[in-house]
């Protein structure tokens, strides 16, 4: 009898063990701003090393595009999470009352960047050259120079993501992103440029923003906690441990990428402290503070790109940030 009521017993606990196991996962949908790069690198590890299913997590990743608008189809409900440029589109968001949120900011520092020729030293010594800047630059950092650097409109020449006119033109310099421009000039022009990263001088705004509903942040928290949790470890995982499961997965997706260039984008995040550095040292990857978004907040006014009355703090919220998850893993020479 005794042994009757132990594999009963056992008979009832693989029962429950295999009901635990097969519960299904939560499909998710995760929209990016752009084709597959390193600059999503966390999402696509954390998907490709099993980190999401870790999490109870089915992820489909939805690539931007120059001809996709991701961002429209989130608070319509086709996603679930967009993967926002940085803070302004979350200011943004209030402005029109949209109902979306900021939850995680997997960029610490926003990667724009001026490129110079060499030769050039300091910060203060773009303000003479001519400088080739997108149409969507000039209404947001570019005021910012303008404000708090003394830039000069006039100095401004279209920038068309072609690198020929500032390569013809030695007295001028270039924006870009510190993970993929300097690379490209190094490979077309030969020479390694200057290179002028703006969160260093004090744009401060968060970048490749973790942003979701208004509503799943209500009746589903439980699911935002997991998705930032597992991005973070994603991301962990793809700057310092074994990038290759992401990597392959976004060559899978974008066939134009290369390795040198993936390899270049992770020493160039790792450098700069793109992804870890500041509060997200202590507090992990995805970190955001309200002393941080009110400096930034604040800078925007000055320059007038935002308007003073805006509720800013309806941009985002800190519930799911800030808890250390993940720190474990950074390697120990990081520092």
């Amino acid at each position: 009898m005794q042994f009757a009521r132990i594999f009963k017993l056992a008979a009832v606990v693989l029962a429950c063990a295999q009901a635990a196991t097969a519960q299904p996962l939560d499909k998710v949908r995760f929209g990016t701003n752009w084709v597959a790069e390193a600059e999503h690198g966390g999402f696509y590890q954390a998907l490709a090393d099993g980190t999401y299913r870790k999490y109870g997590l089915e992820v489909t990743i939805i690539p931007g595009g120059p001809n996709v608008n991701n961002r429209i189809l989130l608070p319509v409900g086709k996603l679930d999470f967009f993967m926002s440029a940085n803070t302004l589109q979350s200011f943004d968001a209030v402005e029109y009352n949209i109902p979306t949120v900021a939850v995680a900011a997997s960029f610490q520092k926003e990667p724009q960047v001026f490129v110079a020729h060499p030769g050039v030293e300091k910060f203060e010594e773009l303000r003479k050259l001519t400088l080739f800047v997108s149409k969507e630059g000039m209404p947001t950092y570019f005021q910012w120079l303008k404000a708090d650097h003394g830039f000069d409109e006039s100095k401004v020449k279209p920038y068309t993501f072609n690198a020929q006119p500032f390569l013809a033109d030695k007295n001028s310099a270039m924006q870009g992103y510190v993970t993929s421009e300097p690379f490209a000039i190094e490979k077309q022009a030969g020479f390694k440029p200057k290179v002028f990263l703006l969160a260093d001088h004090g744009f401060n705004a968060y970048s490749t923003l973790i942003e979701t509903r208004r509503d799943l942040v209500e009746k589903r928290s439980d699911l935002v906690q997991r998705f930032v949790d597992a991005s973070a470890i994603g991301w962990y995982n793809y700057i310092y441990g074994d990038s290759r499961p992401g990597n392959e997965l976004i060559k899978k997706n974008n066939p134009e990428m290369t390795d040198a260039l993936l390899a270049y984008s992770i020493a160039k995040m790792k450098e700069f402290g793109i992804v870890d550095s500041g509060d997200s040292v202590k507090l992990g990857i995805g970190a955001m503070t309200d002393a941080r978004m009110k400096s930034f907040f604040d800078k925007m006014v000055h320059a007038g790109v935002v308007k003073p009355g805006l509720d800013y703090k309806r941009a985002y919220t800190l519930q799911f940030v800030n808890k250390g998850v993940g720190v474990d893993l950074r390697s120990k020479d990081s520092k």
